[in-house]
């Protein structure tokens, strides 16, 4: 079924949303709001349609050409054709409509505590991260990006997100990873690679299942094809739904990846988790640093800490930090760090935040906690702490405003502002950090 559409504003997804003439939501892929389009119904549903735009007919103001030539079919940027102001607003919009529909927020409060979405990077070639999707069959290797509906693999020679200074990696390793599979599959499931803005490096790791591998000769084709500073393979167990990491095995190199991040050299194994976006990154250290004002005398607890991000630029200008983090090969690169660093006033607590949460008067706390959010249990446990204000880094606006509307029922602290930030430019997702103050009593 084809339609005429008037698309409206950005779903917090891939989509816009428009209305059909019955009142019915759709959401359409690759559409900007305010353009009007000739669509095809795709799917249906009891409360919503799904469309593709099959031919712009009247193009929206924010509607801009996309960088990539591949962004109509891959999935990695499908935000492309809205300006970037325009990306930004939506950003911000996603915020408050969570914080109102999710959180129970009064709508002009929210408003009122969300500033404007901050932009710390270029809108293209920002990212020191990309992952490429690996398949076998038909007696050969497929080595590319997601389609959009994760259906396909579709080779692509660059990814215009990439540090541009490494732009050719892609299509290196995708070539070397081709050529070493021949007709035998390797046994990848995907490839990432990592790009530093600040120290040069370039790291490929290779993710699949232990066993037979051509070791030796995927180092030498690597090296010669890609120039890498290291190579590895991230062997997995466990099923689709239940990974885990079992070992990391060097290919050549020095086995990790490393970046300037807030002016220290910080190294990361490849499963450790670090900002896509290096710029953005130290944009968030410093607007955690301007919202807690640490003094030289404050104790610091920062959950969920990961490699470190938070944790030196903070243990730099406190008293003492007690960090904390369950993920092992993220726990051994904090210590790592913090003794490159030359920094002996962290407490490395390795384990679950809800488990294993310090036994310590905290001045100041940190938590960045993964997109599900922050469980019930340490919601009350850092509502109970005698802490002065809380940073929140969220990188869900839903799990976010329902968190922060259980601080707001435990009633110990108060959201006093919120600043969004754009780490992922071309997408819809969105960093926001919070600052919580303990409520003051009459």
């Amino acid at each position: 079924m084809t339609m005429q559409l008037s698309v409206e504003r950005m779903a917090y997804g891939a989509d816009a949303i428009a209305h059909r003439e019955d009142g019915k939501a759709v959401f359409v892929s690759h559409a900007v709001p305010g353009d009007v389009i000739e669509a095809d119904i795709i799917s249906t549903g009891g409360s919503f349609d799904r469309a593709r735009v099959v031919r712009v007919l009247e193009a929206s103001p924010s509607r801009v050409k996309p960088l990539c030539p591949y962004a109509s079919v891959c999935g990695g940027c499908p935000w492309a054709s809205l300006s970037r102001d325009a990306q930004l607003a939506a950003k911000r919009a996603a915020v408050i409509s969570s914080l109102v529909h999710i959180g129970h927020f009064d709508p002009d409060a929210a408003d009122h505590l969300v500033r404007g979405c901050e932009a710390p990077s270029a809108p293209w070639g920002y990212r020191n991260k990309v992952e490429l999707a690996y398949a076998f069959g038909g007696k050969k290797a497929i080595v590319g990006m997601h389609t959009s509906d994760q259906g396909q693999i579709v080779r692509v020679p660059s990814c215009a997100l990439l540090n541009a200074r490494h732009s050719s990696a892609v299509k290196a390793v995708s070539g070397a990873l081709a050529y070493l599979s021949g007709s035998s599959d390797l046994g990848i499931e995907r490839v990432g690679i990592r790009a530093s803005f600040g120290t040069h490096d370039l790291e490929v790791a290779l993710w699949g299942k232990p066993g037979a591998f051509p070791r030796a000769q995927a180092a030498k084709v690597l090296k010669e094809a890609t120039h890498a500073s290291s190579a590895v393979r991230v062997l997995m167990k466990g099923s689709k739904k239940a990974r885990r990491v079992s070992g990391i095995e060097v290919l050549y190199g020095k086995g990790c990846w490393e970046e300037r991040v807030a002016g220290q050299r910080m190294a990361f194994s490849a499963p450790s988790f670090f900002q896509v976006n290096t710029a953005g990154a130290n944009r968030l250290i410093q607007i955690m640093l301007e919202l807690l004002q640490p003094g030289k005398d404050d104790e610091v607890m920062d959950l969920y800490c990961g490699a470190g991000t938070f944790t030196l630029p903070l243990a730099r200008q406190v008293s003492f930090v007690t960090a904390v983090e369950s993920f092992g090969p993220a726990v051994r690169d904090l210590r790592r760090n913090l003794s490159s660093a030359h920094l002996d006033n962290v407490d490395v607590i390795g384990g679950d935040a809800g488990r294993e949460f310090p036994d310590t008067e905290a001045d100041l706390v940190v938590v960045d906690p993964p997109r599900a959010g922050l469980s019930e249990a340490v919601i009350q446990k850092l509502s109970d702490q005698s802490c002065r204000s809380i940073a929140y880094i969220s990188c869900d606006p839903a799990t976010l405003a329902r968190d922060l509307a259980r601080f707001r029922a435990q009633g110990s602290f108060e959201v006093a502002q919120m600043i969004p930030v754009d780490l992922f430019p071309q997408t819809f997702h969105v960093e926001t950090i919070v600052l919580m103050s303990r409520v003051r009593r009459p």
